[in-house]
């Protein structure tokens, strides 16, 4: 998945201004740390049902593209 744009957004009064899914309080950061963890999609999707299966990818391309863009000076 590329197009994350739909999915992740950045509201200054949410989460401090941080990457969440769909205006949802659940951050990138929350949904790449699960995953870090060893948690599965299934047991995130189980644990958060308002997410979805498209949501944790969007996290994932998200990350990569910021990866992707990172300087080393």
């Amino acid at each position: 998945m590329k197009d994350y744009k739909n999915i992740i957004t950045m509201e200054a009064g949410k989460r401090s201004g941080k990457p969440c899914i769909r205006g949802l309080r659940i951050t990138v950061y929350d949904v790449l740390s699960y995953l870090a963890s060893g948690m599965t999609h299934k047991e995130i999707l189980h644990d958060f049902p308002s997410l979805t299966e498209e949501d944790i990818l969007a996290c994932l391309s998200y990350a990569a593209d910021h990866e992707h863009l990172t300087l080393v000076a």
